[in-house]
């Protein structure tokens, strides 16, 4: 199963998404990440925050959903709820939820604050991966509108 963390510049949210997903996941499910408009490098607080956290990003890049070498089963957008940020819709057939996590590129204040907000949106990234891997996704399969409402209702939840 291939799940894909889209976001529109692919440089920090989707990237800590599918970073952490891949450290965690068992064999048989890997993520993606992607942008509509891809900003073509990685964020230094995002990948600041992996290193620390022990999560290897090796091989990881910015890129456009029109890069990508396979066909998600899942889209996970990630984008926030702030006003001004709209995410992009992924055009495949495939299943779609979002998963909003503000923005940490664009805290402000001291070091710390800034650290904290990354932390905030790893933290929120972690837990939602972590009840994702917690499913039984064999069964869910099965019944794509019960495995929907799960990963809606996921979408939804802060530790």
């Amino acid at each position: 199963m291939n799940v894909l963390f889209l976001c529109t510049g692919n440089s920090c949210r989707s990237l800590i998404g599918e970073a952490t997903f891949n450290h965690l996941a068992p064999e048989g499910l890997h993520a993606i990440s992607a942008g509509s408009k891809p900003l073509g490098r990685l964020n230094a607080g995002a990948l600041a925050l992996l290193e620390r956290e022990g999560i290897s990003i090796e091989g990881y890049f910015s890129k456009s959903w029109n890069d990508l070498t396979v066909t998600p089963d899942i889209v996970l957008s990630v984008c926030g709820n702030a006003a001004n940020e709209t995410c992009p819709v992924y055009l495949g057939q495939v299943m779609r939820s979002h998963w909003g996590v503000e923005d940490p590129s664009h805290a402000e204040g001291t070091e710390e604050e800034i650290k904290a907000a990354f932390m905030k949106a790893y933290k929120i990234l972690r837990h939602r991966i972590e009840q994702f891997l917690a499913l039984p996704l064999a069964e869910l399969q099965k019944d794509p509108a019960r495995l929907k409402a799960e990963l809606d209702r996921i979408g939804t939840l802060i530790p």
